[in-house]
Order: C-alpha cells, then sequence, then structure tokens
C-alpha cells in the first residue's frame, strides 16, 4: 500500500513546525520525511532528525541521480530537497509521510502527489507578528531576517493553491482544527 501525504507549508515563522510537531505526536500512524538542505544547521537541529544537511556538491548529484521526488534554490546558493528513499522507507512501514515544507516545495509536492496529498498553508496572524517571532527565535540575522520577512509578503498570496488554510493567531485553536481536519482526511477513502 502506497500511503497519504500530508503537507504543512507556511512563511517562515508561522508556526508551522510547532503544528507539525503536535501533528506527529498525536497521530502514531504519521511520520515525519526529512528533508535535504544545503544550509548549516541551527544550534539545536540534528542531522538526520531535523534536516539532512549535506554540501552544495551531494545536493547536485543527487539532483543528477533523480533521487529527489522535488527540490528547489531557495536562497541563492541554499539547496532544499525531498528525497525519494525518505518517502518510500516511511511508506514501507505503512505509515504516511509528513511534509515541513516551505511555500514553493508545498505546491510542488502537492501536485506531484495529488489526491493521496492534504495540502495545509499556515498563515501568521500578521506579517508584524511573524517578524517577531523570527526575531525572537535568535538564529538569524537582521538581514536574513529582513529577506524571510520580505518574502513571507509573496508567499502568503500561495495560500489558494493548497487545500486547507489555518490562521495561526491561537495556538490551541489551531491544534485542534488541524487535529480534525488531518483525522477527517486519513479516515477518507482517496
Amino acid at each position: 500500500m502506497e500511503g497519504k501525504v500530508i503537507i504543512f507549508s507556511a512563511p517562515s515563522g508561522s508556526g508551522k513546525t510547532t503544528l507539525s510537531k503536535f501533528i506527529l505526536q498525536s497521530f502514531p500512524q504519521l511520520e515525519f520525511s526529512v528533508s535535504a538542505t544545503t544550509r548549516s544547521p541551527r544550534p539545536h537541529e540534528t542531522h538526520g532528525k531535523d534536516y539532512y544537511f549535506i554540501s552544495t556538491d551531494e545536493f547536485k548529484k543527487l539532483i543528477q541521480q533523480d533521487a529527489l521526488i522535488e527540490w528547489e534554490e531557495v536562497y541563492n546558493g541554499s539547496f532544499y530537497g525531498t528525497l525519494k528513499s525518505e518517502v518510500e522507507r516511511i511508506w514501507k512501514k505503512n505509515h504516511h509521510v509528513v511534509f515541513d515544507v516551505d511555500v514553493k516545495g508545498g505546491i510542488n509536492l502537492k501536485k506531484i502527489f495529488g489526491n493521496r496529498a492534504l495540502s495545509i498553508f499556515i498563515m501568521p496572524p500578521s506579517i508584524d507578528m511573524l517578524e517577531k517571532r523570527l526575531k525572537k527565535r535568535g538564529t538569524e540575522s537582521e538581514e536574513v531576517i529582513r529577506k524571510r520577512v520580505q518574502k513571507a509578503f509573496t508567499e502568503i498570496d500561495d495560500y489558494k493553491y493548497f487545500d486547507t488554510l489555518i490562521l495561526n493567531d491561537r495556538l490551541e485553536k489551531s491544534k485542534k482544527d488541524i487535529y480534525q481536519i488531518i483525522q477527517n482526511f486519513l479516515e477518507s477513502n482517496h
């Protein structure tokens, strides 16, 4: 049996990682798909758990070997992608795949998986709030935060390409809404 796919996408700082972690704890049949990236790990991130941190050369080899379902150069020289082997590993266990990806990646994955995928766009309460969250993280420079905020303006327009939109202004309500949406999707017979 090939499983289903749940895609979480949002502008950086919208809370998608918090919500995807909540869902992974709530549904034992779901498993996180670890993406590959060429960016450096943040202090709290672990190779193989948060991302597969690889060199640009290794990433380009994976592209040539057709080992990625989708990939993109998000920022100049910073690549992200989804490994085919990661999805196959999860489906072999009769589990469903959870992706936590940027907006472009989410749109690409939905196109690839079609009805087998539920794509969820996490909307920040405001751009101001998003900027505050990014600053509070303390992991990026002012310049990177500025780029992410600018990018968020265009990404927010892309919500229309997703199956569902969750306005993440109250975390507990967002968790409840997302739980119900995913439960319905997993019980449906697509």
